[in-house]
């Protein structure tokens, strides 16, 4: 400290040292305690710059005398490729060779992570079948090798930034029976992923217990002792106290900061025994931290700045020869630099001797306003310097050459961390590795579709960067020179891109582009010429389809492709063949086999039994349907094939809602209304949601416009399937309300389309209305016409869904022509038909049909037995929109001495009011809106309608007044309250 005699006060500039641990005592305790105990869990959070390695750090240094041996990983700001990245670097780091260790076989899967310790550890066990006992298996050998370097206590910092099995490490030891080193985790909280591992950690309870210290900013006392203790103690005058910590809010590392920048600006002065500011008007305190530290860094020697500018690119501590290395300073400079760097506060030292940043948020500042050119330069020699020490962490290696600019051997490190990461089941590591390589401008155009063709696409739902690949693949296509195969190769990945995506019709579009060059026999030609089989195209027959896939066959016979490229290939074969309506699509199902034990086959499996599933649903073998889903969702859970699991348990839902298990369907499909980049899911869900709520509350508007909107953009997009079953959908009620122009309308296109195509597999949604539609309106050639083409489309063909609607055309040309006892019975038989599949929905409506039948031929006494229970099998069924129309067919028909009253809604409480519609009814007979009423209940206005409909139902009106009618005249309302 320099003092100035004549004026009687010093300065700060060369007084000013690390500030003390201050303010921190409850906490402090906490975590000695649970570090003194039985092993235990500690989630240590709070925002940056908050204390929280300062806390974790000062509880070991106290703690060390007691015995514990601690491993501190830290969680770099940016995601590494190379699996357990943190863990293994902090392993490395604490150990130079594991020989003198006792480990068992199982450690042989630690080869790939510790190349250099290759010599030491057992060989290499066999690859197992399952992609998550691969990684349990991985992750457990890690753990041992944890237990076996005598580690009591495990730090991982910054876990927020954690990669996928970094989580999934922490997750198994905090599940393990053996609870054998406490776990102390810091992060951020509002830096957590919403689906992150790291929020289901606290379900956990090790012997020591949960920890959980959350960390916030000190008060201005404590403020005021921390910025003492870097002024050698001297007492800080309450009112600069309070100007600090009115800037900073009491985070440390911003008290830090600023102190400095204060100190090295000469704006702190000490007169008469205490620290204060000039004036309040002078001093300019920047808005955040990283204005403060970036004044600071421009304030030291250029041999720190290229010291700190080392540190920085090397992100975790490293030893004074890394430094000088990185630094590119001779060594005297370079010791000099870093002397002066730690000088400065930004820079620690660990127990180890090694010098790092004592905050990320300093390095990332230090790295960010260094000039481009120099961050290059210090990336390069970090390279260098890794590769000569013998040890390859090729996810680090990768960035280093990548931010270097040597693009060659980035581009190489990048793809080995990307076949690591598939071999290990990383899919997220692997997609970032890729994603990267495809779109980098300097990627080699015969490159990009071999890149592409790795990308685990089924391992995501709604993959959102899928766009920028194809972007990439079509940049190549409109500017490269390419050979005719290479120009096949990209082409086939634009459209295999857009199949992902749900755009049917343009990946048909770019394949119809390419067709005439589909002529050599490799894996992209063949499946170029299978693709070209799905019959996405509007204008192409069935036999041009089925003429591209004998083409392929042929084609593979002399193809060179592996086994996963074949089973691919067969796979997408089965697709076509089962969309086609071909018999042989079930032959090639039952090929696939089921062992799914390889990884490399399991997606094409679980895709293959994925579609094998969703094929036959269309075809009505519901149970072959739902025992291949389900073992499409078991391999693809299995296997972390997300994409597929949920494609799986969508098309399950739709198999519930043929089969009518509907309870619970309504929550089920929420979750898939609206998810985002992947139409076909979305869509899926849209349309059984929509069919779901025409059934329930009949043929209102809102299900209707829906059910319309997803039948336009099913058409647009090329998925037929789904466009002719909303088709359908909105036909059928149109041609029960008597709408028939409408319902040929609906039909007219669908119709026209699978006709032109010759793929009656399509005709069971859209046949039966429009024939019935045909025969009502006078039109009853054209309706025999269509129903004997279907009945030939489907000749010889297993296919009970489209039988069942065969049978349903049959009877509306039967009534057309008057013989209403035939259609009566022919109408008995496609119900019978449906509930064979069973569709118990499809079933009731055949039967309403037979009722109405039987009422033209003169059977009264038979319709209204059988409309009674349709009414009651609908009601049952969750069907109240359709229970309710038979009801009243019912009520107008038949003699209410003959038939017994039913007012609507399931058989719980019959024909009575509920307890909470009673309450609605009567608070509608004081004359209350619904909204009143909502208030006075605490229910929701939605809910109180839904009751008063319900109520309406129950007794036959349709309006308020009418109901006040009904229950005032039936007494309803005292009776049933008393």
């Amino acid at each position: 400290m320099q003092a100035s005699p004549g004026a009687g006060r010093s300065t700060a500039s060369d007084l000013c040292g690390s500030p003390r641990f201050v303010g921190r005592r409850a906490e402090s305790a906490a975590l000695a305690a649970a570090l003194a105990g039985p092993p235990a869990l500690v989630l240590v959070e709070g925002e940056a710059g908050i204390g929280k390695s300062r806390l974790v750090r000062e509880a070991l240094k106290s703690a060390r005398t007691a015995g514990p041996r601690p491993l501190i990983a830290v969680c770099p700001p940016f995601r590494e490729a190379l699996t357990l990245g943190p863990v293994v670097e902090a392993l490395r780091q604490g150990r130079q060779s594991v020989a003198d260790l006792r480990l068992s076989a199982l450690a042989g899967t630690l080869r790939p992570l510790f190349p250099e310790w290759s010599d030491s550890l057992p060989p290499p066990p066999e690859p197992l079948a399952d992609a998550r006992a691969a990684r349990f298996r991985l992750l457990r050998a890690l753990g041992e090798l944890l237990d076996g370097s005598g580690v009591d206590v495990l730090v991982v910092e910054d876990v927020h930034w954690a990669d996928e099995a970094t989580l999934d490490f922490l997750m198994l030891l905090a599940s393990r029976q053996s609870f054998s080193c406490t776990l102390v985790l810091t992060y951020r909280p509002e830096d957590v992923e919403p689906e992150s591992p790291l929020l289901r950690l606290s379900s956990r309870r090790p012997p020591g217990g949960l920890v959980r210290i959350r960390l916030g900013g000190l008060p201005v006392a404590a403020s005021a002792e921390l910025v003492s203790s870097m002024l050698d103690d001297e007492h800080v005058s309450d009112a600069f106290a309070a100007f600090l910590h009115s800037r900073t809010e009491g985070v440390p590392l911003a008290l830090e900061e600023c102190v400095r920048l204060l100190r090295d600006r000469a704006d702190l002065v000490r007169r008469g025994g205490e620290w204060i500011r000039r004036t309040l008007d002078d001093i300019a305190v920047p808005p955040t931290i990283r204005d403060a530290v970036a004044e600071r860094v421009a304030r030291l020697g250029p041999d720190a700045r290229q010291v700190l500018l080392a540190a920085a690119v090397l992100t975790d501590p490293a030893d004074d020869c890394a430094l000088t290395a990185v630094s590119a300073l001779p060594e005297a400079r370079a010791a000099e630099g870093l002397r002066e760097a730690l000088g400065s506060g930004l820079l620690a030292e660990d127990h180890a001797g090694r010098a790092g940043f004592r905050h990320v948020l300093a390095a990332k500042v230090v790295y960010e306003t260094a000039p481009a050119a120099a961050r290059r330069h210090a990336h390069r020699r970090a390279a260098e310097l890794l590769e000569a020490q013998g040890r390859r962490p090729v996810g680090r290696l990768a960035r280093h050459f990548r931010e270097a600019g040597e693009t060659g051997r980035w581009r190489r490190y990048a793809e080995e961390a990307a076949d690591l990461a598939l071999a290990s089941g990383d899919h997220l590591a692997a997609v970032t590795s890729l994603h990267a390589l495809i779109t980098d401008p300097g990627c080699p155009d015969a490159e990009v579709a071999p890149l592409v063709r790795k990308m685990p696409m089924h391992a995501f739902t709604g993959y959102a960067r899928r766009d920028e690949i194809t972007a990439t693949l079509r940049a190549v296509l409109d500017s490269a020179a390419l050979s005719g195969e290479e120009r096949v190769e990209i082409t086939a990945q634009v459209a295999r891109l857009l199949l992902h995506g749900g755009d049917n019709a343009s990946a048909a579009a770019e394949l119809d582009k390419v067709a005439p060059e589909l002529t050599a026999q490799t894996y992209p030609m063949v499946w170029a010429m299978t693709a070209l089989g799905f019959p996405v195209d509007p204008s192409w027959p069935v036999a041009v389809h089925l003429g591209w896939l004998e083409r392929a066959a042929r084609a593979l016979e002399h193809a060179s492709v592996t086994p996963a490229e074949r089973l691919s290939l067969a796979v997408d074969r089965l697709t076509a063949l089962l969309d086609l309506g071909e018999e042989a699509g079930v032959t090639v199902t039952d090929g696939l086999g089921a062992d799914s034990s390889h990884p490399p086959t399991a997606e094409h499996l679980a895709r293959g039994s994925l579609n094998a599933g969703s094929g036959v649903m269309k075809w009505g073998h519901y149970a072959d349907a739902r025992r291949c889903l389900e073992a499409a969702a078991g391999i693809a859970g299995r296997h972390d094939y997300r994409r597929l699991k949920d494609m799986a348990t969508l098309t399950l839902i739709h198999l519930d809602w043929h089969e009518g298990h509907w309870d619970g369907l309504e929550q089920r499909l929420a979750a898939w209304l609206d998810v985002d980049g992947e139409p076909l899911m979305r869509l899926d869900a849209r349309l059984v949601a929509a069919r779901l709520r025409a059934a329930h509350d009949g043929e209102q508007a809102p299900a209707r416009a829906e059910l319309g909107k997803v039948y336009e953009e099913s058409l647009r997009r090329g998925m037929t399937d789904l466009a002719v079953e909303a088709a359908g959908a909105l036909a059928a009620p149109a041609l029960a309300a008597g709408r028939l122009e409408e319902a040929l309308a609906l039909t007219e296109e669908p119709v026209a389309r699978l006709t032109r195509k010759g793929l009656w597999l399509w005709a069971a949604d859209v046949a039966p209305p429009r024939v019935a539609a045909l025969a009502a309106t006078g039109r009853r050639p054209e309706a025999e016409r269509l129903t004997s083409a279907f009945r030939r489309g489907v000749a010889g063909r297993r296919m009970p869904r489209q039988a069942a609607a065969l049978r349903m055309c049959e009877a509306a040309v039967l009534a057309g022509r008057g013989d209403m006892a035939a259609a009566a019975d022919a109408w008995q038989e496609a119900a019978l038909a449906w509930q064979a599949l069973p569709v118990p929905y499809e079933a009731l409506r055949c039967r309403e049909q037979r009722a109405h039948a039987l009422l033209a031929a003169g059977q009264p006494d038979q319709a209204w037995g059988e409309l009674t229970a349709v009414r009651d099998g609908f009601a049952s069924l969750g069907a109240a929109g359709d229970a309710a129309r038979t009801a009243e067919v019912l009520l107008r028909s038949g003699p209410a001495r003959r038939t017994p009253p039913w007012r609507g809604g399931r058989r719980g409480y019959g024909d009575q009011l509920s307890p909470r519609e009673l309450e609605v009814v009567r608070l509608m007979l004081d004359g209350l809106t619904n909204r009143e009423i909502a208030a006075a209940l605490s229910r929701s206005p939605k809910t109180v309608a839904a009751q008063l409909n319900s109520a309406m139902r129950k007794h036959g009106v349709s309006t308020r007044t009418a109901l006040a009618v009904r229950v005032t005249r039936d007494g309803t309302a005292t009776a049933s309250g008393e």
